[in-house]
């Protein structure tokens, strides 16, 4: 089977968990305590994912209504 990429979306929560979530795959997403560790998660998170995306065509439906594929414009602070 042929690799497949997908963009992530990583962030860091008040208690130093970092969050990664898929947009191209609703609802996938996990956390962990380091970097490393998070990568494999959403590595499994995804594979996951992608197998109930052949299962479940309602699953599927809702990757056609709600995925997305983010473009990366920057980050900023604003103060206000």
């Amino acid at each position: 089977m042929a690799k497949q990429q997908f963009k992530i979306i990583v962030e860091q929560d008040e208690d130093g968990y970092f969050i990664a979530s898929v947009p191209a795959l609703p609802g996938c997403h996990t956390q962990a305590k380091t970097l490393p560790e998070l990568k494999e998660r959403i590595k499994e998170a995804i594979s996951l994912c992608l197998e109930e995306a052949k299962e479940n065509p309602k699953y599927r439906e809702r990757i056609r209504a709600l995925a997305y594929e983010p473009s990366f414009v920057g980050l900023e602070m604003i103060e206000v």
